[in-house]
Protein backbone atom coordinates (compact mmCIF):
# COMPACT_ATOMS: atom_id res chain seq x y z
CA UNK A 1 0.00 0.00 0.00
CA UNK A 2 1.23 3.29 -1.04
CA UNK A 3 1.43 6.00 1.57
CA UNK A 4 -0.98 8.54 2.41
CA UNK A 5 -0.57 11.78 1.33
CA UNK A 6 -0.75 14.83 3.50
CA UNK A 7 -1.11 18.08 1.73
CA UNK A 8 0.65 21.32 3.64
CA UNK A 9 0.27 25.29 3.19
CA UNK A 10 0.88 28.27 4.79
CA UNK A 11 -1.04 31.30 4.21
CA UNK A 12 0.41 34.96 4.36
CA UNK A 13 -0.30 38.39 2.53
CA UNK A 14 2.45 39.42 -0.21
CA UNK A 15 1.81 43.27 0.51
CA UNK A 16 3.89 43.08 3.68
CA UNK A 17 6.95 41.63 1.99
CA UNK A 18 8.39 45.15 1.14
CA UNK A 19 7.33 46.27 4.23
CA UNK A 20 8.79 44.53 6.88
CA UNK A 21 12.08 42.80 6.48
CA UNK A 22 12.47 39.40 6.89
CA UNK A 23 8.87 38.84 8.08
CA UNK A 24 8.38 36.42 4.43
CA UNK A 25 11.74 34.25 4.87
CA UNK A 26 10.53 33.79 8.95
CA UNK A 27 7.10 32.89 8.19
CA UNK A 28 8.67 30.50 5.41
CA UNK A 29 10.57 28.65 7.99
CA UNK A 30 7.24 28.23 10.41
CA UNK A 31 5.82 26.16 7.22
CA UNK A 32 8.87 24.17 6.65
CA UNK A 33 9.25 23.66 10.58
CA UNK A 34 5.64 22.24 10.25
CA UNK A 35 6.21 19.94 7.37
CA UNK A 36 9.49 18.37 9.65
CA UNK A 37 7.23 17.62 12.55
CA UNK A 38 4.60 16.37 9.61
CA UNK A 39 6.85 13.66 8.24
CA UNK A 40 7.34 10.13 9.68
CA UNK A 41 7.30 6.40 7.67
CA UNK A 42 4.10 5.72 5.95
CA UNK A 43 3.19 9.21 5.29
CA UNK A 44 4.42 11.53 2.16
CA UNK A 45 4.15 15.64 2.81
CA UNK A 46 3.55 17.82 0.06
CA UNK A 47 4.41 21.15 1.13
CA UNK A 48 3.25 23.94 -1.15
CA UNK A 49 4.66 26.65 0.96
CA UNK A 50 3.71 29.76 1.42
CA UNK A 51 0.63 31.13 -0.44
CA UNK A 52 0.52 34.89 -0.34
CA UNK A 53 -1.67 35.96 -3.24
CA UNK A 54 -5.43 34.36 -5.04
CA UNK A 55 -3.41 33.05 -7.84
CA UNK A 56 -0.83 31.28 -6.15
CA UNK A 57 -3.71 29.69 -4.43
CA UNK A 58 -5.74 28.78 -7.60
CA UNK A 59 -2.34 27.29 -8.51
CA UNK A 60 -2.22 25.57 -5.18
CA UNK A 61 -5.69 23.72 -5.79
CA UNK A 62 -4.67 22.02 -8.58
CA UNK A 63 -1.13 21.08 -7.40
CA UNK A 64 -2.74 19.49 -4.56
CA UNK A 65 -5.46 18.06 -6.52
CA UNK A 66 -3.08 16.38 -9.09
CA UNK A 67 -0.67 15.09 -5.98
CA UNK A 68 -3.76 12.77 -4.68
CA UNK A 69 -3.45 14.21 -1.58
CA UNK A 70 -5.74 12.72 1.76
CA UNK A 71 -5.59 16.00 3.94
CA UNK A 72 -4.53 19.22 3.69
CA UNK A 73 -3.06 21.27 7.04
CA UNK A 74 -3.78 24.90 6.58
CA UNK A 75 -1.34 26.90 8.68
CA UNK A 76 -2.08 30.34 9.13
CA UNK A 77 1.12 31.97 9.87
CA UNK A 78 -0.17 35.41 9.69
CA UNK A 79 -3.05 37.74 8.79
CA UNK A 80 -3.87 36.70 5.46
CA UNK A 81 -6.92 36.93 3.17
CA UNK A 82 -9.60 34.54 3.02
CA UNK A 83 -9.19 34.58 -1.03
CA UNK A 84 -5.48 33.00 -0.54
CA UNK A 85 -7.43 29.74 1.26
CA UNK A 86 -10.41 29.07 -0.77
CA UNK A 87 -9.06 28.81 -3.93
CA UNK A 88 -7.05 25.95 -2.45
CA UNK A 89 -9.16 24.02 -0.52
CA UNK A 90 -12.72 24.18 -3.24
CA UNK A 91 -9.89 22.33 -6.08
CA UNK A 92 -8.54 20.14 -3.74
CA UNK A 93 -11.47 18.93 -2.18
CA UNK A 94 -10.51 17.19 0.81
CA UNK A 95 -10.82 17.36 4.29
CA UNK A 96 -8.73 20.34 6.00
CA UNK A 97 -7.33 21.61 9.29
CA UNK A 98 -6.58 25.17 10.69
CA UNK A 99 -3.66 24.95 12.39
CA UNK A 100 -3.23 28.54 14.35
CA UNK A 101 -0.27 27.71 15.70
CA UNK A 102 1.29 30.82 17.79
CA UNK A 103 5.26 30.85 17.84
CA UNK A 104 5.66 31.72 21.36
CA UNK A 105 2.97 31.15 24.19
CA UNK A 106 3.26 35.40 24.21
CA UNK A 107 4.93 38.31 22.67
CA UNK A 108 8.19 39.65 25.56
CA UNK A 109 5.89 42.57 25.96
CA UNK A 110 8.57 44.64 27.76
CA UNK A 111 10.88 43.95 24.73
CA UNK A 112 8.53 44.55 22.43
CA UNK A 113 7.88 48.08 23.52
CA UNK A 114 11.29 48.92 23.91
CA UNK A 115 11.77 48.53 20.23
CA UNK A 116 11.14 52.13 19.23
CA UNK A 117 11.10 51.34 15.32
CA UNK A 118 7.12 51.06 15.26
CA UNK A 119 7.71 49.69 11.49
CA UNK A 120 9.76 46.78 13.31
CA UNK A 121 7.51 46.46 15.93
CA UNK A 122 4.25 45.73 13.66
CA UNK A 123 6.43 43.14 11.85
CA UNK A 124 7.20 41.35 14.75
CA UNK A 125 3.81 41.62 15.63
CA UNK A 126 2.62 40.22 12.23
CA UNK A 127 5.18 37.34 12.86
CA UNK A 128 2.91 35.92 16.03
CA UNK A 129 -0.54 37.46 14.37
CA UNK A 130 -1.84 33.91 13.52
CA UNK A 131 -5.09 33.93 14.85
CA UNK A 132 -5.97 37.12 13.61
CA UNK A 133 -7.54 35.37 9.95
CA UNK A 134 -8.93 32.28 11.36
CA UNK A 135 -12.78 33.66 12.15
CA UNK A 136 -12.61 35.25 8.33
CA UNK A 137 -11.71 31.92 7.12
CA UNK A 138 -14.03 29.86 8.95
CA UNK A 139 -16.81 32.15 8.03
CA UNK A 140 -16.04 31.86 4.44
CA UNK A 141 -15.92 28.04 5.02
CA UNK A 142 -19.28 27.84 6.61
CA UNK A 143 -20.92 29.95 3.47
CA UNK A 144 -19.36 28.03 1.18
CA UNK A 145 -20.28 24.87 2.71
CA UNK A 146 -16.67 23.53 3.05
CA UNK A 147 -15.88 21.58 6.83
CA UNK A 148 -13.28 22.66 8.92
CA UNK A 149 -11.31 21.82 11.79
CA UNK A 150 -9.22 23.52 14.17
CA UNK A 151 -5.93 23.06 16.28
CA UNK A 152 -5.15 25.86 17.99
CA UNK A 153 -1.91 26.39 20.10
CA UNK A 154 2.02 26.76 20.03
CA UNK A 155 4.17 25.81 17.37
CA UNK A 156 6.88 25.12 20.03
CA UNK A 157 6.65 23.36 23.51
CA UNK A 158 3.05 22.42 22.95
CA UNK A 159 2.05 18.99 23.34
CA UNK A 160 -1.42 19.18 23.52
CA UNK A 161 -1.43 20.53 20.25
CA UNK A 162 1.14 18.32 18.52
CA UNK A 163 -0.89 15.20 20.09
CA UNK A 164 -3.88 16.41 18.40
CA UNK A 165 -2.14 17.04 15.04
CA UNK A 166 -0.82 13.30 15.43
CA UNK A 167 -4.06 12.32 15.94
CA UNK A 168 -5.54 14.01 12.87
CA UNK A 169 -2.62 11.94 10.72
CA UNK A 170 -3.45 8.75 12.35
CA UNK A 171 -6.66 9.31 11.64
CA UNK A 172 -6.26 10.20 7.90
CA UNK A 173 -4.13 7.03 7.94
CA UNK A 174 -6.86 4.63 8.73
CA UNK A 175 -9.40 6.32 6.37
CA UNK A 176 -6.68 5.57 4.16
CA UNK A 177 -6.43 2.31 5.03
CA UNK A 178 -9.78 1.62 4.47
CA UNK A 179 -10.33 3.50 1.39
CA UNK A 180 -8.01 0.46 -0.04
CA UNK A 181 -8.85 -2.53 2.12
CA UNK A 182 -10.27 -5.10 0.25
CA UNK A 183 -12.64 -7.37 2.90
CA UNK A 184 -13.55 -10.44 1.99
CA UNK A 185 -16.82 -12.39 2.12
CA UNK A 186 -17.39 -15.65 2.60
CA UNK A 187 -20.10 -17.65 3.61
CA UNK A 188 -23.73 -16.53 4.30
CA UNK A 189 -25.16 -14.94 7.75
CA UNK A 190 -26.41 -16.61 10.46
CA UNK A 191 -29.61 -17.52 10.08
CA UNK A 192 -31.90 -15.24 12.37
CA UNK A 193 -29.08 -13.25 13.59
CA UNK A 194 -31.16 -10.11 12.00
CA UNK A 195 -28.76 -7.55 13.96
CA UNK A 196 -25.55 -8.06 11.77
CA UNK A 197 -27.38 -8.30 8.31
CA UNK A 198 -25.49 -5.58 6.22
CA UNK A 199 -25.76 -3.35 3.49
CA UNK A 200 -22.64 -4.47 1.16
CA UNK A 201 -23.24 -1.17 -1.13
CA UNK A 202 -23.32 1.23 2.28
CA UNK A 203 -19.88 -0.41 3.36
CA UNK A 204 -18.30 0.77 0.72
CA UNK A 205 -20.14 4.04 0.22
CA UNK A 206 -19.17 5.02 3.69
CA UNK A 207 -15.74 3.40 4.20
CA UNK A 208 -14.98 3.19 0.27
CA UNK A 209 -12.69 -0.34 -0.31
CA UNK A 210 -13.86 -3.59 -2.63
CA UNK A 211 -16.06 -6.48 -0.90
CA UNK A 212 -14.92 -9.21 -2.85
CA UNK A 213 -17.15 -12.39 -2.31
CA UNK A 214 -14.91 -15.66 -1.60
CA UNK A 215 -16.20 -19.05 -2.13
CA UNK A 216 -15.97 -21.67 0.57
CA UNK A 217 -15.25 -24.54 -2.09
CA UNK A 218 -12.37 -22.76 -3.15
CA UNK A 219 -10.54 -22.46 0.84
CA UNK A 220 -11.77 -26.21 0.82
CA UNK A 221 -9.30 -26.95 -2.92
CA UNK A 222 -6.83 -25.05 -1.59
CA UNK A 223 -6.64 -27.11 1.47
CA UNK A 224 -6.30 -30.79 -0.97
CA UNK A 225 -3.20 -28.82 -2.08
CA UNK A 226 -1.29 -28.70 1.22
CA UNK A 227 1.59 -30.67 1.46
CA UNK A 228 2.86 -32.65 4.75
CA UNK A 229 6.02 -30.43 5.17
CA UNK A 230 3.37 -27.49 5.29
CA UNK A 231 1.31 -29.15 7.75
CA UNK A 232 4.40 -29.76 9.83
CA UNK A 233 5.56 -26.35 9.53
CA UNK A 234 2.31 -25.05 10.31
CA UNK A 235 1.93 -26.90 13.64
CA UNK A 236 5.12 -25.70 14.41
CA UNK A 237 4.32 -22.26 14.46
CA UNK A 238 1.53 -23.12 15.96
CA UNK A 239 2.77 -24.12 19.38
CA UNK A 240 5.12 -21.24 18.94
CA UNK A 241 2.31 -18.45 18.78
CA UNK A 242 -0.18 -20.58 21.39
CA UNK A 243 -0.09 -21.83 24.43
CA UNK A 244 -1.73 -25.66 23.19
CA UNK A 245 -2.76 -27.80 25.66
CA UNK A 246 -1.92 -31.11 25.98
CA UNK A 247 -5.54 -32.45 24.93
CA UNK A 248 -5.03 -31.44 21.66
CA UNK A 249 -4.81 -34.04 19.88
CA UNK A 250 -2.35 -34.53 16.87
CA UNK A 251 -4.95 -35.13 13.85
CA UNK A 252 -6.99 -32.01 15.17
CA UNK A 253 -3.84 -29.59 15.23
CA UNK A 254 -2.97 -31.12 11.41
CA UNK A 255 -6.62 -30.23 10.60
CA UNK A 256 -6.04 -26.88 11.67
CA UNK A 257 -2.64 -26.56 10.09
CA UNK A 258 -3.73 -27.89 6.91
CA UNK A 259 -6.80 -24.78 6.89
CA UNK A 260 -4.49 -22.04 7.95
CA UNK A 261 -1.85 -22.84 4.82
CA UNK A 262 -4.58 -22.83 2.48
CA UNK A 263 -6.40 -19.70 4.37
CA UNK A 264 -3.45 -18.11 3.89
CA UNK A 265 -3.24 -18.76 0.12
CA UNK A 266 -6.68 -17.69 0.00
CA UNK A 267 -6.38 -14.40 1.63
CA UNK A 268 -2.74 -13.49 -0.68
CA UNK A 269 -4.48 -14.62 -3.71
CA UNK A 270 -7.86 -11.83 -3.38
CA UNK A 271 -5.27 -9.41 -1.58
CA UNK A 272 -7.64 -9.63 1.51
CA UNK A 273 -7.02 -6.81 3.97
CA UNK A 274 -9.91 -8.37 6.54
CA UNK A 275 -12.43 -10.96 6.61
CA UNK A 276 -15.89 -12.15 7.54
CA UNK A 277 -16.95 -15.15 7.18
CA UNK A 278 -19.93 -18.41 8.45
CA UNK A 279 -20.91 -21.54 6.58
CA UNK A 280 -21.66 -24.67 8.05
CA UNK A 281 -21.03 -27.18 5.20
CA UNK A 282 -23.20 -29.57 6.29
CA UNK A 283 -23.98 -32.85 3.28
CA UNK A 284 -20.37 -31.35 2.00
CA UNK A 285 -17.48 -33.17 4.21
CA UNK A 286 -14.90 -30.59 2.64
CA UNK A 287 -16.44 -27.31 3.32
CA UNK A 288 -17.75 -28.88 6.85
CA UNK A 289 -14.05 -29.77 7.88
CA UNK A 290 -12.69 -26.49 6.58
CA UNK A 291 -15.25 -24.60 8.66
CA UNK A 292 -14.78 -26.28 11.46
CA UNK A 293 -10.81 -25.92 11.86
CA UNK A 294 -10.69 -22.10 10.80
CA UNK A 295 -10.37 -20.63 14.14
CA UNK A 296 -6.34 -21.41 14.84
CA UNK A 297 -5.32 -20.01 11.08
CA UNK A 298 -8.13 -17.12 11.73
CA UNK A 299 -6.55 -16.19 14.61
CA UNK A 300 -2.74 -15.68 13.02
CA UNK A 301 -4.42 -13.92 10.37
CA UNK A 302 -5.82 -11.47 12.56
CA UNK A 303 -2.64 -10.96 14.55
CA UNK A 304 -0.86 -10.11 11.24
CA UNK A 305 -2.94 -7.78 10.81
CA UNK A 306 -5.89 -9.34 8.26
CA UNK A 307 -9.06 -8.86 11.22
CA UNK A 308 -11.31 -11.98 10.78
CA UNK A 309 -14.87 -11.90 12.20
CA UNK A 310 -17.26 -14.40 12.31
CA UNK A 311 -20.92 -15.09 12.21
CA UNK A 312 -20.59 -13.03 8.76
CA UNK A 313 -20.49 -9.55 10.84
CA UNK A 314 -19.43 -7.39 8.16
CA UNK A 315 -20.22 -4.54 10.42
CA UNK A 316 -17.79 -5.68 12.70
CA UNK A 317 -15.12 -6.77 10.04
CA UNK A 318 -15.12 -3.19 9.54
CA UNK A 319 -14.52 -1.84 13.00
CA UNK A 320 -11.95 -4.52 13.34
CA UNK A 321 -9.65 -3.36 10.64
CA UNK A 322 -10.41 0.10 12.11
CA UNK A 323 -8.83 -0.87 15.45
CA UNK A 324 -5.96 -2.81 14.29
CA UNK A 325 -5.06 0.20 11.79
CA UNK A 326 -5.04 2.03 14.51
CA UNK A 327 -2.32 -0.26 15.84
CA UNK A 328 -4.72 -1.16 19.24
CA UNK A 329 -5.64 -5.08 17.90
CA UNK A 330 -9.40 -5.06 17.37
CA UNK A 331 -10.80 -8.40 18.60
CA UNK A 332 -13.86 -9.67 17.95
CA UNK A 333 -16.27 -9.26 20.98
CA UNK A 334 -19.76 -9.28 23.05
CA UNK A 335 -21.80 -9.55 25.79
CA UNK A 336 -20.96 -12.94 27.78
CA UNK A 337 -22.45 -12.05 31.35
CA UNK A 338 -22.75 -9.67 33.83
CA UNK A 339 -20.67 -9.51 37.17
CA UNK A 340 -22.72 -7.24 39.62
CA UNK A 341 -20.26 -8.06 42.41
CA UNK A 342 -17.39 -6.51 40.99
CA UNK A 343 -19.57 -4.40 38.64
CA UNK A 344 -17.82 -5.64 35.49
CA UNK A 345 -18.55 -6.94 31.87
CA UNK A 346 -17.74 -10.29 31.16
CA UNK A 347 -17.22 -9.90 27.20
CA UNK A 348 -15.45 -12.07 24.88
CA UNK A 349 -16.74 -14.92 21.50
CA UNK A 350 -15.70 -18.24 20.01
CA UNK A 351 -13.85 -18.33 16.95
CA UNK A 352 -10.63 -16.19 16.49
CA UNK A 353 -9.07 -13.52 18.80
CA UNK A 354 -5.94 -10.94 18.47
CA UNK A 355 -2.84 -12.68 19.64
CA UNK A 356 -1.32 -9.27 19.84
CA UNK A 357 -3.70 -8.02 22.57
CA UNK A 358 -3.52 -11.19 24.65
CA UNK A 359 -3.17 -11.03 28.44
CA UNK A 360 -0.45 -13.48 28.35
CA UNK A 361 -0.40 -16.69 25.85
CA UNK A 362 -2.78 -17.55 23.70
CA UNK A 363 -4.27 -21.32 24.82
CA UNK A 364 -5.35 -23.69 22.33
CA UNK A 365 -8.01 -26.11 23.44
CA UNK A 366 -9.87 -28.78 22.26
CA UNK A 367 -14.38 -28.47 21.84
CA UNK A 368 -16.67 -31.36 21.07
CA UNK A 369 -18.90 -28.97 19.97
CA UNK A 370 -18.78 -25.25 18.73
CA UNK A 371 -22.01 -24.40 20.77
CA UNK A 372 -25.03 -23.01 17.99
CA UNK A 373 -22.55 -24.33 14.94
CA UNK A 374 -21.42 -27.09 13.31
CA UNK A 375 -18.69 -29.38 13.87
CA UNK A 376 -16.37 -29.73 16.85
CA UNK A 377 -12.54 -28.92 17.06
CA UNK A 378 -9.72 -26.03 18.25
CA UNK A 379 -10.32 -23.17 19.73
CA UNK A 380 -8.84 -20.14 21.20
CA UNK A 381 -8.78 -19.06 25.19
CA UNK A 382 -7.42 -15.72 25.64
CA UNK A 383 -8.25 -12.42 28.10
CA UNK A 384 -7.59 -8.96 26.46
CA UNK A 385 -4.27 -7.45 28.15
CA UNK A 386 -5.16 -6.15 31.34
CA UNK A 387 -5.37 -2.01 31.04
CA UNK A 388 -7.25 0.69 29.90
CA UNK A 389 -9.18 -0.53 26.43
CA UNK A 390 -11.41 1.02 23.54
CA UNK A 391 -14.90 -0.55 22.49
CA UNK A 392 -15.91 0.22 18.65
CA UNK A 393 -18.77 -1.01 17.13
CA UNK A 394 -19.87 0.46 13.64
CA UNK A 395 -24.09 0.66 13.66
CA UNK A 396 -26.36 1.09 11.04
CA UNK A 397 -29.14 3.12 11.86
CA UNK A 398 -33.21 3.22 11.23
CA UNK A 399 -32.17 5.74 8.09
CA UNK A 400 -29.66 3.51 6.22
CA UNK A 401 -26.91 5.20 7.40
CA UNK A 402 -23.76 4.34 9.24
CA UNK A 403 -22.33 5.65 12.69
CA UNK A 404 -19.93 4.76 15.34
CA UNK A 405 -20.59 3.83 18.56
CA UNK A 406 -17.47 3.90 20.84
CA UNK A 407 -16.08 3.56 24.59
CA UNK A 408 -13.50 3.35 27.34
CA UNK A 409 -13.03 1.35 29.83
CA UNK A 410 -10.53 -1.00 31.20
CA UNK A 411 -9.49 -4.82 30.93
CA UNK A 412 -9.68 -6.07 34.81
CA UNK A 413 -7.90 -9.03 36.36
CA UNK A 414 -10.30 -12.02 37.83
CA UNK A 415 -11.72 -15.21 36.95
CA UNK A 416 -12.87 -15.62 33.45
CA UNK A 417 -15.02 -18.73 31.71
CA UNK A 418 -12.50 -21.57 30.98
CA UNK A 419 -14.55 -22.56 28.29
CA UNK A 420 -12.12 -22.33 25.02
CA UNK A 421 -13.36 -19.18 23.81
CA UNK A 422 -12.00 -15.81 24.14
CA UNK A 423 -13.27 -13.89 27.71
CA UNK A 424 -12.26 -10.51 29.73
CA UNK A 425 -13.37 -8.76 32.62
CA UNK A 426 -14.37 -5.04 31.43
CA UNK A 427 -14.77 -2.25 33.91
CA UNK A 428 -16.56 1.22 32.79
CA UNK A 429 -16.35 4.55 34.81
CA UNK A 430 -20.10 4.65 34.66
CA UNK A 431 -20.09 1.15 36.17
CA UNK A 432 -21.81 -1.98 34.13
CA UNK A 433 -25.59 -1.34 34.49
CA UNK A 434 -25.31 2.30 33.43
CA UNK A 435 -22.95 1.05 30.63
CA UNK A 436 -24.99 -1.66 28.76
CA UNK A 437 -27.69 0.75 29.37
CA UNK A 438 -26.53 3.34 27.48
CA UNK A 439 -24.48 1.38 24.42
CA UNK A 440 -28.00 -1.16 24.21
CA UNK A 441 -29.56 2.69 23.74
CA UNK A 442 -27.77 3.20 20.34
CA UNK A 443 -29.35 -0.18 19.09
CA UNK A 444 -25.80 -1.42 17.81
CA UNK A 445 -25.38 -5.36 16.54
CA UNK A 446 -24.40 -7.57 19.95
CA UNK A 447 -21.16 -8.10 18.22
CA UNK A 448 -18.00 -4.82 18.60
CA UNK A 449 -14.15 -4.78 18.51
CA UNK A 450 -12.29 -4.27 21.41
CA UNK A 451 -8.80 -2.89 20.98
CA UNK A 452 -5.74 -1.57 23.89
CA UNK A 453 -5.67 1.84 24.88
CA UNK A 454 -8.11 4.79 25.34
CA UNK A 455 -8.41 6.08 21.71
CA UNK A 456 -11.15 7.93 21.34
CA UNK A 457 -9.67 10.94 20.14
CA UNK A 458 -8.58 9.23 17.20
CA UNK A 459 -12.08 7.58 16.50
CA UNK A 460 -13.72 10.56 16.58
CA UNK A 461 -11.02 12.44 14.40
CA UNK A 462 -11.68 9.33 12.02
CA UNK A 463 -15.54 10.04 12.30
CA UNK A 464 -15.22 13.91 11.14
CA UNK A 465 -12.90 12.56 8.24
CA UNK A 466 -15.87 9.73 7.27
CA UNK A 467 -18.60 12.20 7.17
CA UNK A 468 -20.11 9.89 10.01
CA UNK A 469 -21.56 10.34 13.56
CA UNK A 470 -19.82 8.91 16.40
CA UNK A 471 -21.78 8.41 19.62
CA UNK A 472 -19.49 7.91 23.06
CA UNK A 473 -20.91 6.04 25.84
CA UNK A 474 -18.66 7.72 29.14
Amino acid sequence: MKNVKIGLFGIGLDTYWPQFAGLETRLRGYVDLVASRLTRPGVEIVNLGLIDNPEKALQAGHDFRAADVDLIFLHVTTYALSSTVLPVVRRAKVPVIILNLQPAAALDYATFNLMGDRTAMTGEWLAHCCACPVPEIANVFNRCGIAFHQVTGMLHEDPAAWSEIDAWIDAARVAYVMEHNRLGVMGHYYNGMLDIYSDLTQQCAHFGGHIEIVEVDELAALRREVSEAQITARIAEFRSAFDVQPDCSEPELARAARTSVALDRLVAEHRLGSLAYYYMGTGNVDNEDAISSIILGNSLLTARGVPVAGELEIKNAQAMKIMDSFGVGGSFTEYYAMDYTDDVVLMGHDGPGHLAIAEGKTKVRPLSVYHGKVGRGLSVEMSVKHGPVTLLSVVQTRDGKLKFLAAEGESVPGPILEIGNTNSRYRFPCGARRFVNDWNAHGPAHHCAVGIGHIIPKLEKLAALLGLEIAVVR
